[in-house]
């Protein structure tokens, strides 16, 4: 449990939360240019960068930084989220 609550105490979790989202889209990115198959760049970017923005939240909220801090990243979030519903309206 001590490594749980070290792991939130020091934001660190949003680290590694990020680390995966990279090492996933890098992996998603891989496929579709090897197969052209799943995704394309344009339309896999602005999701997971809403996902990454979020999680640059909750680590700005878990270190305590000024609100203004947390409140940036959740509107580069809603900019990304903006992006990514654009990219799929029909």
């Amino acid at each position: 449990m001590k490594v749980l609550e070290d792991l939130f105490a020091s934001g660190r979790i949003a680290d590694l939360i990020l680390a995966l989202v990279v090492i996933e889209a890098a992996a998603l990115l891989l496929l579709y240019r090897a197969t052209g198959r799943g995704i394309p760049a344009r339309q896999l970017l602005p999701n997971l960068a809403a996902g990454a923005t979020l999680v640059m939240a909750l680590r700005s909220a878990l270190l305590d930084q000024p609100w203004h801090v947390t409140a940036l990243w959740l509107l580069l979030a809603l900019i990304a989220h903006a992006a990514d519903l654009f990219s799929r309206w029909r």
